[in-house]
């Protein structure tokens, strides 16, 4: 699959973050790739092994359209959630979508996100569920989207969900990498909430290899569903977290457990599975060993 992309131009936003990076590792070398970053020199002087691409400086919003013209392109440039106003946050995920749509390319790939989907869907959340988005990630997800489908340009959407890898932030707002940064630190495990909530986590190399089967063979205005159908519990996968890193450290649970079964936030992949032949390749203790190797160098 990885074929399709050689000799290919392909123009690639979010490619600084933890989705960029992966992409940019598992591109072929001959793809010819153009990176828009705000601030290229910072990324690089971090981050020296990726010099090899083109950067294109600018914002989301208002970068140069002068770079001709391309075969593919992935969006996946966005703001972490909570990091910037409400209005601003929209505006980068909207506004920017706008601009790349503007792009001369044959074919695109948008990575939105689950969270279209809005508070609490069913688990095994489906593709044609009509959720309402309950913030300004949500909101302008759902709306970059609708951009992307009424557009008249080949674009299919990728509702990405949970994930673990190198790259993945530990410090940021996913338990998983919290729970890793705990072993990592020496310290007890802690859940801050009352680890009843479902979720499921892909591995990062099989993240990639699905978004660019999507990009290459998903059907155009067609959303897929990203991620694990494979669900536990946040006190399972802290119970798991602990095993793969050792099995030596204590787990807190901040909160009491309610009466009732916690929120599931779970994918039903059987449409990436049945069009477009996607499966699970790497287990989740094996992703979170991959994940701990990746940070404590062993």
């Amino acid at each position: 699959m990885i074929d399709c992309f050689q000799h290919k131009r392909i123009f690639l936003t979010g490619g600084t973050g933890f989705f960029g990076k992966w992409l940019l590792d598992s591109l072929p070398e001959s793809a010819r790739i153009t990176v828009l970053s705000r601030d290229p020199e910072k990324f690089l002087r971090n981050y020296p092994q990726y010099r090899r691409f083109d950067y294109l400086a600018g914002d989301i919003r208002d970068f140069p359209l002068s770079a001709g013209r391309f075969d593919y392109v992935i969006h996946g440039a966005t703001a972490s959630t909570g990091a910037i106003p409400d209005a601003e946050m929209e505006s980068v995920i909207i506004d920017g979508t706008r601009q790349v749509l503007k792009l001369d390319f044959d074919r695109m790939l948008y990575v939105s996100s689950g969270a279209v989907y809005g508070a609490n869907p069913p688990e095994f959340v489906r593709e044609d569920y009509c959720g309402t988005p309950v913030n300004s990630y949500g909101r302008g997800k759902q709306t970059a989207e609708q951009l992307c489908q009424s557009s008249g340009r080949t674009v299919t959407v990728a509702r990405c969900f949970a994930f673990v890898g190198p790259h993945l932030p530990l410090d940021a707002h996913f338990a998983i990498g919290n729970f890793i940064n705990d072993c990592l630190r020496n310290r007890p495990i802690v859940i801050k909430g009352d680890g009843t909530p479902r979720r499921s986590y892909l591995y990062a190399g099989d993240l990639v290899e699905w978004l660019l089967k999507i990009l290459a063979d998903g059907e155009a205005g067609r959303a897929y569903n990203v991620g694990s159908d494979q669900s536990h519990t946040i006190r399972e996968i802290a119970e798991l977290v602990n095993d793969a890193c050792s099995g030596s450290f204590s787990i807190e649970v901040l909160t009491p457990p309610p009466d009732r079964p916690g929120p599931a936030y779970v994918p039903d992949i059987r449409r990436a599975r049945q069009e477009l032949g996607l499966n699970i390749k790497v287990s989740l203790a094996d992703a979170v060993r991959s994940t701990y190797r990746f940070y404590s160098g062993r």
